[in-house]
């Protein structure tokens, strides 16, 4: 598992998928997540514009990364 920190208190999933380098870009991720491929706290996510928050974890593909707030 890798630690992403953010700033602001949460980060969008796409977002957030594009600045962990899971995906190249916006539309990759809005294909991955509409696919049902994108795994919040060990659950299927279809939201693109879910709010993630400190301790969240976010897995795709095998790889899983937790979120950090720095203000947290």
């Amino acid at each position: 598992m890798t630690d992403i920190e953010i700033s602001g208190g949460f980060i969008k999933l796409d977002a957030l998928l594009k600045y962990a380098n899971l995906v190249s870009s916006g539309g990759e991720a809005k294909l991955l997540i509409g696919d049902g491929q994108v795994l919040i706290n060990g659950e299927t996510c279809q939201m693109r514009g879910k709010k993630l928050r400190n301790g969240d974890t976010v897995t795709l593909g095998g790889q899983t990364v937790r979120i950090i707030a720095k203000d947290a």
